[in-house]
């Protein structure tokens, strides 16, 4: 894939160290930052026994900052994701940047309370009097025979919380940048990582930056047809759009990178170019993100469409254990082409 950064020169460094990266330069940045969630420094209480390491919790993105920042800003937290959920949240209402890391989104609704009813109401309830600086970084994503609770991506659950903000990165520099943009805001951010970009490199600027929330970006220009990818899937739209460039199909390449809010603005515009769109979305199909934007564009762009709006999704089903099924599983670039040939011979 093709990334927007295209300055000569700059460093390469993997995905996980952009995500580790970011965090520290923030806590260095601002001593009201602090970082909590199950075993991101070796595991509670090991502290305790005179013990301080870097264990980095299991994708080792919180590596070497409990070294740097103590135990009081790094905090090892009991296995109760609504115990340190609502604690960040209560420390960031009162005047904290809490970090939380719930370990994979599938373990939300053990603290969704936490995030519906109180991050996501707090500052509303309160006429604006009071800030909710929090942001809560988990995992998503299929493809590693972890089974079905710990593999599936339900960002678009989160989309439809008034409140609350969310965020894709599809590669390094979109996790450096939008993750400083989620601790830096007012209001609670939800940062989505996916598993399997971690081991993914890119050039990423070694000082401090900020992409903005809720602006997509085109990756790849195109005039026959439009493909939205969040998070992977904009790396399988990529590499589908370089097979149908051989049969002489243009596909423009959207990286919709914020999931709350859509810049359904950017995407308007490049189905008003190209006529047809195709979303890619790893989460299941109903009420899901690829069906909210199919929705909007033939509300508000219609007259421009020479094809239905159309989606590439997973299954309405759990993630299934076996690799094989889980591989059929996932949308791929050859599910991408063929819809996209379909829609080109309308």
């Amino acid at each position: 894939m093709t990334t927007i950064l295209e300055t000569t020169g700059t460093r390469s460094i993997l995905f996980r160290e952009a995500i580790n990266e970011c965090l520290r330069q923030e806590m260095e940045r601002d001593e009201n930052v602090i970082i909590m969630g199950e075993e991101i420094a070796g595991g509670a209480g090991r502290q305790d026994q005179g013990v301080e390491d870097a264990w980095g919790g299991p994708f080792r993105t919180t590596v070497g900052l409990i070294q740097q920042f103590g135990r009081e800003r790094v905090l090892d937290t009991p296995l109760s994701e609504a115990a340190f959920i609502g604690a960040a949240i209560g420390a960031s209402s009162t005047g904290l940047r809490a970090v939380a890391e719930l370990m994979f989104v599938d373990f939300i609704g053990v603290c969704m309370d936490q995030l519906v009813n109180n991050a996501a109401k707090m500052r509303y309830m309160f006429g604006g009097q009071v800030k909710v600086p929090f942001t809560m970084m988990t995992r998503i994503g299929a493809g590693f025979g972890a089974a079905a609770q710990h593999s599936e991506s339900y960002y678009s659950i989160f989309s439809h919380i008034p409140g609350l903000k969310g965020v894709c990165p599809s590669d390094a520099y979109t996790a450096k940048g939008l993750l400083a943009a989620a601790i830096r805001d007012d209001d609670p951010v939800v940062y989505f990582e996916h598993k399997g970009l971690y081991g993914i490199s890119g050039p990423v600027p070694e000082e401090p930056y900020v992409l903005p929330i809720g602006k997509a970006r085109t990756v790849r220009a195109g005039t026959d047809i439009t493909l939205v990818g969040i998070s992977k899937m904009t790396w399988v739209c990529t590499a589908a759009a370089e097979e149908l460039a051989k049969e002489g199909i243009s596909c423009e390449v959207i990286d919709l990178l914020s999931i709350s809010p859509i810049d359904y603005d950017h995407i308007n515009e490049s189905v008003q170019k190209t006529h047809r769109l195709v979303v890619v979305d790893e989460d299941t199909p109903i009420c899901s993100m690829a069906s909210e934007i199919c929705s909007r564009v033939a509300e508000e762009v219609f007259d421009y469409l020479d094809a239905p709006p159309s989606k590439v999704t997973a299954p309405h089903t759990p993630v299934p254990y076996s690799r094989a099924m889980e591989n059929e599983y996932m949308p791929n670039e050859s599910r991408v082409i063929n819809t996209v040939r379909n829609l080109m011979s309308r």
